[in-house]
């Protein structure tokens, strides 16, 4: 791969410091493990994103889009071609009335806190979701009975052509972890949300609740990459995987929590090997054991 007259077109519009050779992107996981990224690229705006994805095109180097990483394991062997965080730079806020615009970019978390301070509810189901608005678009990410689908109104969005388009809520399909964003690998930009004025101190305090019922009953302090796994029709992952016995177990460092089963987690110095391993064996025991199939939803790159 010709890394540096890459680099050398990246360059021409990102600065210098913004594009990295072999960095680990361990660093950058919530899951931390991972071997090295042959580029690792940070824009700044739409413009400089649109650079990255165009020159990855014209080199036909493969490239991966990233928020900051709470979804996706990177194998140890690292990702060749270049990883395109978006995490950090892209992250405006605008709020109008009850609408609200915002950067892919920007967590969640800190989107809830602002929605919440305007006095607007609607959002705060997404305050603990480990993750950006566009991770959270991509996968209609939800937790405690609320989900994107409840708030959307459209979505800009980089196509496969490289265009940017906008995307109703209905052009979206919304539907249980999946989104037409992920099924045609589009990149989100920015999103249009749509929240009603409520009483801040409740809105606030409902944060709180949740966040404070996360932490009773997830993992937090290790690190992971969130649920593991999707949810059965009909199911609890969390519970098959009790069920089938696997509450703490472990391959190398990675462990399926003993808090809550439906999340495996790091303990400390596990690889990307052993948490597959670990995903792949939860797996496999609770198909054999209960006929049931267990969709990640993390996403396996590299090699």
């Amino acid at each position: 791969m010709e890394i540096d007259r890459i680099t050398q077109e990246l360059t021409k519009e990102i600065k210098r410091e913004n594009v990295i050779k072999d960095e680990s992107m361990s660093k950058h996981t919530t899951f931390k493990v991972g071997g090295k990224a042959d580029l690792f690229v940070c824009p700044s705006n739409v413009n400089e994103l649109s650079h990255a994805i165009k020159t990855c095109k014209t080199f036909n180097i493969p490239y991966y889009v990233v928020g900051n990483g709470s979804n996706i394991i990177v194998k140890d062997n690292g990702f060749r071609g270049a990883i395109i965080q978006i995490y950090k730079n892209l992250n405006n806020v605008t709020i109008e009335d009850d609408t609200i615009t915002a950067d892919a970019g920007i967590l969640l978390a800190k989107l809830a806190k602002i929605i919440a301070n305007e006095s607007l509810e609607g959002f705060e189901f997404a305050a603990g979701i480990p993750g950006t608005l566009g991770g959270a678009v991509y996968m209609n990410a939800g937790a405690y009975g609320g989900d994107m689908s409840q708030v959307l109104v459209s979505a800009d969005v980089i196509d496969e052509k490289g265009n940017i388009i906008t995307l109703s809520k209905e052009e979206l399909e919304l539907g249980y972890r999946t989104s037409i964003v992920q099924q045609k690998d589009y990149i989100v930009l920015k999103a249009v949300l749509k929240c009603k004025k409520g009483n801040k101190e409740k809105i606030k305090d409902l944060i709180e609740e949740l966040n404070n019922k996360r932490k009773e009953k997830q993992p937090l302090e290790y690190p992971s990459a969130g649920s593991t796994f999707k949810r059965p029709e009909g199911y609890y992952a969390g519970k098959l995987i009790m069920d089938s016995g696997l509450r703490g177990h472990q391959i190398g460092n990675a462990q399926v929590s003993e808090k809550h089963c439906g999340f495996i987690i790091n303990r400390g110095d596990a690889t990307a090997n052993d948490i597959i391993n670990l995903i792949n064996h939860v797996r496999n025991t609770v198909r054999d054991k209960y006929h049931v199939n267990l969709e990640t939803e993390v996403r396996i790159i590299g090699e």
